[in-house]
C-alpha cells in the first residue's frame, strides 16, 4: 500500500529515534561490560599479587639480620635473584625440594608466563636486588602507597604491591616490591575495545534497519485506517453530492423559468423533497454507523423473540418481494422460541437490511429464504438467496462503508452502500458475528450469529 509523505517521515523518525535510544542503551551496556571485565581481572590480579607478595614477605622477614644485606633465604626462595651491584651471568635452578607445597605453588607463578618481577629496595629508594622479569625503564618508587601502577619505556603497564621489611631486631630493612605485567590484560581490553568499537556501530545499523521495518509494520494499520478514512471521505462526498446536485439543478431550472404552473411547482417540490429525503437518510445512516462503531449507543438489555421478528419481517417484505417477482419464505428449525438480549429496532434494522439486499440482487423467479436456527448456545438467522452472488475477491470488502461490488451491484439498484456496514456494526454491538458465503451467479447466504438466552 502506497504511504503518504507524513507516514514516510514518521516512519523514518521512529526508526531514527529507536536506533538512537537502542544505541545509547547498547553503549551503556558495552561500557558496563567493559568496566566489569576490568574490575574482575584486576581483582583476580590483586588477589594473586597479594598472595605472592605476602608469602615472600612472611618467608623472608623472619630471616633478616642486617639492613640491606641479602641473606641465604633470598637465594633459596628466588633462585634467579641478582644483586644490584653484580651482574648475574648464571642462574641457579629453582629447586622445589627446598620449599613447602604452598610455597612451591605460589612461587611457581613467578616463573610462568614471564609476568612477575621482584625488587628489594632500601628505605632511601636504592635498588638492592631484583628477580624474575626485568622491565626496562621501570621507575623505582618508595613510599607509603601499597598499590601502584607503573609504566616502562615501552609504555607497558605493571601493577605493583610494596610491603616494608624489618630485621629481627625490628629495624627497617627496606621494601619488597612485587609487580605483575598488565600486558595480557591490556591486550584483552584492547580486543574488547575493538570489538565494541566495530560491533556497536554495526549493531546500531542493524537495529536501525530492523526498527525501520518494524515501524512500517506498526504503522501499517494506521496507514490502512488513514487510507480508509480518505476513501470514506471521498465516497461520502460523492454520495452527498448526488442529491445536492439534483436539488441545485431543479432549483436553478425553476429560477430560470418566467412562469411556473401549480402542477409544475408541485412536481418540483416533490423532486426536491425526494432528494432531501435521500440526503437525510444518508446522513442519519452515517450518524448511526458512527455511533455504533464508537459504542456511543447503549444497547438496551431487553430480551426479544427472534421467532416473532423473523415472521414479522417476512410478512412485511412480502409485497416488495412480490413486486420484484421473487419468492420470500421463512424456515424455523427450532420448536421453542429463541430469545436474544438487545435493541429491537437495531435487530429489526439488521435483518431488514439483509432481506432488502437479497430482494434487490435476486433476479425475477428467484427465491429468498430466512432461516431461524440454534447452534451451540447461539441463535442463527440465515438470509439465503439465489441471486447474482459475490465474487471471492469482493467478499472481504462487502461490509465496508459505501462499498459496492461492480457490475450488477451498482448505483442503479439504489442505496448508498451503507446497509451491510450498518448490519455488521449492529451485530458487533450485540456481541455476535455476521458472515457471508457466496458463489458468483448462484446466490449468497448471510449468517447472523447472536448469543441466545433461555426464557
Amino acid at each position: 500500500m502506497m504511504q503518504t509523505k507524513p507516514f514516510r517521515q514518521t516512519r523514518w523518525r521512529l526508526a531514527f529515534w529507536y536506533a538512537v535510544v537502542m544505541g545509547f542503551i547498547l553503549s551503556l551496556c558495552g561500557f558496563g561490560v567493559y568496566q566489569v571485565m576490568i574490575y574482575a581481572h584486576l581483582v583476580a590480579i590483586d588477589q594473586e599479587l597479594k598472595s605472592v607478595t605476602r608469602t615472600l614477605h612472611n618467608s623472608i622477614e623472619p630471616n633478616l639480620k642486617q639492613a640491606g644485606r641479602l641473606e641465604p633465604i633470598f637465594q633459596q626462595l628466588l633462585p634467579d635473584i641478582c644483586s644490584a651491584q653484580i651482574s648475574c651471568h648464571t642462574q641457579t635452578i629453582y629447586r622445589q625440594e627446598y620449599h613447602t607445597s604452598t610455597e612451591r605453588s605460589i612461587f611457581s607463578t613467578l616463573y610462568q608466563g614471564n609476568y612477575y618481577y621482584i625488587r628489594f629496595v632500601d628505605s632511601s629508594g636504592r635498588l638492592i636486588a631484583l628477580a624474575g622479569l626485568q622491565p626496562e625503564g621501570l621507575p623505582l618508587t618508595v613510599g607509603q602507597e601499597v598499590w601502584q601502577t607503573l609504566k616502562d619505556q615501552q609504555g607497558d603497564r605493571y601493577h605493583q604491591m610494596s610491603l616494608p621489611l624489618h630485621t629481627q631486631n625490628n629495624q627497617s630493612w627496606g621494601y619488597i616490591q612485587v609487580g605483575r605485567s598488565l600486558k595480557d590484560l591490556d591486550s584483552r581490553l584492547n580486543a574488547l575495545k575493538l570489538f565494541l568499537g566495530l560491533g556497536l556501530p554495526i549493531t546500531v545499523l542493524l537495529v536501525g534497519g530492523s526498527s525501520w521495518w518494524l515501524a512500517g509494520l506498526a504503522m501499517q494499520p494506521i496507514n490502512q485506517s488513514y487510507q480508509q478514512m480518505k476513501q470514506f471521505t471521498a465516497d461520502a462526498a460523492h454520495e452527498l453530492r448526488t442529491p445536492v446536485a439534483a436539488i441545485q439543478a431543479v432549483t436553478e431550472s425553476v429560477l430560470r423559468m418566467s412562469y411556473l404552473s401549480e402542477s409544475e411547482a408541485r412536481d418540483t417540490l416533490q423532486n426536491v423533497a425526494s432528494q432531501n429525503h435521500r440526503l437525510a437518510e444518508m446522513i442519519e445512516d452515517l450518524l448511526l454507523l458512527s455511533r455504533l462503531e464508537e459504542q456511543k449507543i447503549l444497547t438496551p438489555q431487553v430480551p426479544w423473540c427472534l421467532n416473532d421478528l423473523v415472521s414479522d419481517l417476512v410478512e412485511e417484505f412480502a409485497d416488495m418481494a412480490f413486486a420484484a417477482k421473487v419468492m420470500l419464505t421463512s424456515e424455523v428449525r427450532v420448536r421453542e422460541s429463541l430469545y436474544v438480549v438487545g435493541d429491537e429496532n437495531q435487530l429489526y434494522r439488521l435483518v431488514s437490511n439483509l432481506i432488502t439486499n437479497a430482494i434487490k440482487y435476486t433476479p425475477a423467479g428467484g427465491q429468498i429464504t430466512v432461516v431461524l436456527d440454534r447452534s451451540n448456545g447461539h441463535a442463527l438467522i440465515e438470509v439465503r438467496d439465489t441471486g447474482i452472488g459475490i465474487a471471492p475477491e469482493e467478499q472481504t470488502r462487502i461490509f465496508e462503508r459505501f462499498y459496492r461490488v461492480s457490475s450488477d451491484r451498482s448505483r442503479s439498484s439504489g442505496g448508498a452502500g451503507l446497509g451491510l456496514a450498518i448490519a455488521s456494526a449492529i451485530v458487533q454491538a450485540h456481541g455476535g458475528s455476521l458472515t457471508l458465503q457466496s458463489e458468483l451467479g448462484k446466490g449468497s447466504t448471510f449468517t447472523i450469529r447472536l448469543p441466545s438466552i433461555s426464557k
